[in-house]
């Protein structure tokens, strides 16, 4: 399975990279091959200064070795290796009107001494974090969420939109990052699932990353805009940002396993703004915005 799935985010990768490049026009991916010291390494691409891109990152890594203690701590292992991959993508457009989104498609196994499998499972989802609402574009980013849910399990859409809902929490703010998608983990073999339906859905969500996301960048990126959109862009950028840092089990899992730093912060944007106490002007587009990150709705209904 592991190297089944490694298969598919390599080709995956490269089918995202090439799609961006060509609705961008001028920038392409820098390629960073590296290596972990602990086992295994990974395949960095990465998007600056571009035309629509502003800045971006589609990576792929495949790494192994003895489990951290803080990991087997908080697995409640002893003694374990592990082996984990899978592909994590945060696009930053330039346009405040072009939503920023990340995915992330993951498999994990862990072993005894005796290198025999003890746990093994998926996890991902996609997520999207608008800076001015466009409530067609919400729903039309979970419509392909859904699309690609329903044709495994039609109870995976709304189970796996209110795990976004509730990952994708910034707490210390009382609201989300974004508008949401799909979060999904620890996606083990089960009664109704074997591991080979769980690499199948998990590939047909993969598959439609580019449905859900760049018709959206198309429809958007020659919008004009003003320099207060711009900054308005910066500062819920800054709220990406201490999501990132403060909350993200994947940020926190790169750096307990000894990750490759330039990769795990490539998700942080180039030009962001903490401004003291800001409120956006009552019934402003802004405001909408918040409205709906401090409550989220349902897209699909």
């Amino acid at each position: 399975m592991k190297e089944q799935f490694y298969k598919y985010i390599q080709n995956l990768q490269n089918t995202i990279t090439s799609s961006l490049e060509k609705i961008d026009g001028k920038a392409v991916f820098r390629e960073d091959l590296w290596e972990r010291p602990g086992g295994g390494g990974g395949r960095t691409r990465v998007i600056e200064n571009g035309a629509v891109f502003e800045k971006g990152g589609v990576n792929i890594s495949a790494v192994h070795g003895e489990l951290p203690e803080a990991m087997q701590k908080y697995f409640g292992v002893e003694n374990a290796d592990f082996f984990a991959c899978g592909l994590s993508l945060v696009i930053h457009p330039k346009n405040p009107h072009v939503p920023t989104v990340h995915a992330n498609w993951r498999y994990f196994e862990m072993y005894d001494k005796k290198g025999s499998v003890i746990d093994r499972w998926f996890g991902g989802g996609q997520d999207l974090t608008p800076y001015y609402l466009y409530e067609e574009d919400a729903i039309h980013f979970h419509k392909v969420c859904k699309q690609a849910c329903d044709k495994h399990q039609e109870s995976f859409y709304p189970d796996f939109k209110e795990k976004c809902d509730r990952y994708f929490w910034n707490s210390h703010r009382e609201e989300a990052r974004g508008v949401g998608g799909l979060f999904f983990d620890y996606c083990r073999k089960n009664e109704d699932f074997s591991i080979e339906d769980w690499y199948a859905f998990v590939t047909e969500v993969g598959d439609s990353f580019l449905d859900a996301y760049t018709p959206i960048v198309q429809k958007r990126m020659n919008t004009a805009f003003t320099m207060e959109e711009r900054e308005w862009q910066e500062i819920r950028r800054g709220r990406y940002v201490e999501f990132n840092l403060v909350h993200d089990k994947g940020t926190l899992f790169g750096l307990k396993t000894k990750g490759r730093i330039e990769s795990i912060l490539m998700s942080l944007p180039p030009h962001v703004q903490w401004v003291y106490d800001h409120h956006p002007e009552s019934g402003s587009p802004e405001e909408k915005l918040l409205n709906v990150l401090q409550h989220p709705r349902s897209w699909t209904e």
